[in-house]
């Protein structure tokens, strides 16, 4: 009888799944836009879909997301840490490794692309889905924190580093002079607080 239930379940909760990702992903009609809200919130951030499998878009800069953290004591004292480069440690899971997990190549990646389409300058949310991403990249940047150094911290802070992919040199060697090199670019966002992670 309870096998027979949670088949049911599974069943149910698959079918349901499987609606509101066709609803996401369907062009809009008036049943996606009277349930736009429920869909955004079971697809977004873990099941969005996107047609950059066939139509790819390929990155034109290189990131650096880097994470240190802060923790006060009991006495008041506050303590940061070194930055930790968490961009090398997905890099370092992913070269050499012949199957690369999805989560080594894409979720820190992905996560900073929707704070980028969800938050301007100043990284202030503006909407839920803003707050929710925020809240996704600042817990995706303290677990990877956490599970590599350890120690208690209360607030993540992250710098990220974008420098622009450089031209590819012509055939006799050359690269294009009338292109001016774009500047690198440094990014650094406040401080959050996040679920307390050590003793």
């Amino acid at each position: 009888m309870g096998t027979t239930a949670a088949a049911a379940l599974c069943l149910a909760t698959v079918l349901v799944h499987v609606l509101l990702v066709f609803l996401h992903v369907a062009p809009p009609n008036p049943l996606s836009q009277q349930y736009s809200r429920q869909v955004n919130a079971w697809v977004f951030p873990l099941f969005e879909q996107n047609w950059r499998l066939f139509a790819p878009d390929p990155e034109s800069v290189n990131r650096q997301i880097v994470a240190r953290t802060m923790h006060t004591a009991p006495d008041g004292s506050v303590r940061v840490s070194d930055w930790s480069d968490l961009t090398a440690v997905d890099n370092a899971a992913v070269r050499h490794n012949p199957f690369p997990s999805h989560t080594a190549q894409n979720m820190l990646r992905r996560a900073w692309s929707c704070y980028l389409e969800t938050h301007g300058s100043d990284d202030l949310p503006r909407t839920q889905r803003a707050l929710m991403t925020q809240r996704y990249l600042a817990n995706i940047a303290a677990d990877r924190v956490a599970a590599r150094h350890g120690g208690a911290f209360e607030s993540i802070q992250l710098r990220v580093v974008t420098v622009p992919v450089t031209a590819p040199a012509a055939a006799g060697g050359t690269r294009p002079a009338a292109v001016a090199p774009k500047p690198v670019e440094t990014r650094y966002l406040p401080w959050w607080k996040v679920e307390s992670h050590g003793n």
